[in-house]
């Protein structure tokens, strides 16, 4: 099975794509880069993590990087109710890897989620995020707590990385909704032009060497 995983700076989804090569599927690894609401220093992050994946796996894990502060972040947060930005940041991930996959061949997104760690992680969030693409969503740390995760990442060697310091996202409200209804979310995207934002960011992916 070919994967595109979705790889952020941070602990879990390094994780998650550990998983899945180790059990032999293929990975892409691909990046939503935040800047300006992040900074370089969490994409270099990203770099190391993908290099550590491939001295464990042995195996080749190219790294994409699609542009999401700009235009994406950017056109949520001037448009749409502040408190779904999470969410809505989410959906336009989870668009952004799919037309990535369907254009690279690949089966499903893999993420690092696991349920209720943070706002976009909760139960009725993962619903209504899932529903914004066709593919399937894998999500090998679902049922995980933050332990588990914590000790597998210091087995291969991530952790140490992923907790390097970095800018988190400066984008993200001070309440973000935990119970997003679809018909709500819906709603907010009619303010934004969606399918115009990933034609953008599609014409703006590229491959980085790690």
């Amino acid at each position: 099975m070919k994967l595109i995983a979705l790889i952020s700076g941070g602990i879990d989804s390094p994780v998650a794509a550990h998983l899945m090569l180790r059990k032999g599927h293929e990975v892409a690894a691909l990046h939503m880069d935040n800047r300006p609401f992040t900074d370089d220093a969490q994409i270099e992050k990203v770099k190391m993590l993908v290099k550590r994946l491939q001295e464990v796996h042995e195996t080749e894990v190219p790294l994409y990087l699609a542009p999401h502060g700009i235009p994406t972040q950017e056109a949520i947060a001037k448009n749409c109710t502040r408190r779904y930005q999470c969410v809505m940041c989410r959906r336009m991930m989870f668009r952004t890897g799919e037309a990535f996959a369907k254009k690279t061949g690949a089966d499903a997104l893999l993420t690092g989620e696991s349920l209720g760690q943070v706002a976009s992680q909760t139960l009725k969030n993962i619903y209504v995020e899932s529903q914004a693409i066709d593919i399937p969503v894998i999500r090998p740390l679902i049922g995980f707590d933050k332990e588990e995760i914590v000790r597998i990442a210091k087995d291969i060697g991530t952790y140490e990385i992923s907790i390097i310091p970095s800018l988190c996202c400066t984008i993200t409200p001070k309440k973000p909704s935990i119970n997003a209804r679809l018909k709500d979310i819906l709603r907010e995207e009619e303010k934004i032009p969606v399918r115009e934002i990933i034609e953008t960011v599609m014409g703006k992916v590229v491959r980085v060497e790690v």
